[in-house]
C-alpha cells in the first residue's frame, strides 16, 4: 500500500524559500502522478501543482505560477516542491497525494501535511 509522507515546511519570511518533500514507501512511485495541495484556515483545500508519473508533464495553480516548481526523483521515491517568493497567502498545511493521471479526480494516499507559515 502507497504510504505518503510529507517534509520540509516550516516558518519563512515573506520573499523567503523552502523545498518540500513527499516520501513514498510500501509501492513504487513510478506509477502515479503526484499532487501537492494546501489548506488554509477557514478555507477549502486547493491544488497547487500536480507532476506526471514520468515527470513529463507538469501544471500549476494560477496563484503559484513563476514561483513554485514541482520536480520528482522516482529513484529516491521522491516529489520536490520548490517554493520561492514566498507570500503571507501561501500559508497553509501542504499535503501531497497520488493519482494515476494528474487530471483524474480521486487522489489518495494523502500525507499527514507539513505546516508552511510565512510571516515577517
Amino acid at each position: 500500500q502507497l504510504q505518503l509522507v510529507e517534509f520540509g515546511g516550516g516558518l519563512v519570511q515573506p520573499g523567503g524559500s523552502l523545498r518540500l518533500s513527499c516520501a513514498a514507501s510500501g509501492f513504487t512511485l513510478d506509477y502515479f502522478a503526484i499532487g501537492w495541495f494546501r489548506q488554509a484556515p477557514g478555507k477549502e483545500r486547493e491544488g497547487v501543482s500536480c507532476i506526471s508519473s514520468s515527470g513529463g508533464s507538469t501544471n500549476y495553480a494560477d496563484s503559484v505560477k513563476g514561483r513554485f516548481t514541482i520536480s520528482r526523483d522516482n529513484a529516491k521515491s521522491t516529489v520536490y516542491l520548490q517554493m520561492n517568493s514566498l507570500k503571507p497567502e501561501d500559508t497553509a498545511i501542504y499535503y501531497c497525494a497520488a493519482n494515476l493521471y494528474c487530471d483524474d479526480r480521486d487522489f489518495h494516499s494523502w500525507g499527514q501535511g507539513t505546516q508552511v507559515t510565512v510571516s515577517s
